[in-house]
């Protein structure tokens, strides 16, 4: 364990040319200073920048995370796509609310989202569910996520049973599928530093718009490293 501890202590982290940030400079909502982040790290060949964790909670209040691909982006919010059987729809059935982290090693750069989670029509889930691939969909009409698995070969039959039915009916969609929106309530950019002078700055949901660095219903607040 020592030695695990001192080739933890010896990795580098912040590696190589990191971009610059201005806080001030930063747009009027979290949305928009989201987008050129993402964009950026798509530019930089960042791999998977779309990928971010999803945090949840049950009716016991225990945390759940995991690592979802980010479907859009709206003034509205942040959206992501679930089963209605996962640990997550369950979580959301109970407690409507999610953490969304998003980070990209290269640019030393992270985004948190915090707020709460409301579905979208079946129209608009099932418009999600038909833009995934042939193995994605297939998987997900099995409706088994989570569940307890006797051994691999019984999921790779059931996949290729579902690829057949898909292909006899491709408009297929799994029922319990569910595009979700975080409304965000508070976004944080932190951009990483070599010297350890991280900036923070934090979008605070503002329901009148008003106060210094408010615009269109967002306050801007920096925040110590």
């Amino acid at each position: 364990m020592e030695d695990l501890r001192r080739l933890l202590r010896g990795l580098e982290v912040f590696a190589g040319e990191l971009p610059a940030f201005d806080p001030s400079a930063a747009p009027d909502t979290p949305s928009e200073l989201f987008t050129e982040w993402l964009l950026g790290a798509v530019a930089a060949g960042v791999r998977e920048p779309h990928a971010m964790t999803v945090s949840t909670a049950g009716a016991d209040g225990a945390p759940t995370a995991r690592t979802l691909i980010l479907k859009g982006v709206e003034p509205d919010g942040w959206q992501f796509a679930s089963d209605g059987g996962s640990v997550k729809a369950r979580d959301l059935a109970e407690r409507p609310y999610a953490a969304l982290t998003f980070y990209w090693s290269e640019l030393a750069r992270q985004v948190r989202v915090r707020g709460t989670v409301v579905p979208a029509s079946a129209e608009a889930s099932a418009a999600d569910f038909l833009a995934r691939g042939a193995g994605a969909r297939a998987e997900a009409l099995l409706g088994r996520q989570s569940q307890p698995l006797a051994d691999l070969a019984e999921r790779d039959t059931a996949v290729r049973d579902s690829l057949a039915r898909l292909e006899a009916e491709p408009d297929l969609v799994a029922p319990g599928w569910t595009l979700h929106t975080v409304r965000p309530e508070s976004v944080e950019f932190w951009q990483g530093d070599r010297e350890r002078r991280h900036t923070r700055l934090l979008y605070v949901r503002d329901a009148e718009g008003a106060g210094p660095g408010a615009g269109g219903g967002w306050r801007r607040q920096l925040l110590w490293p």
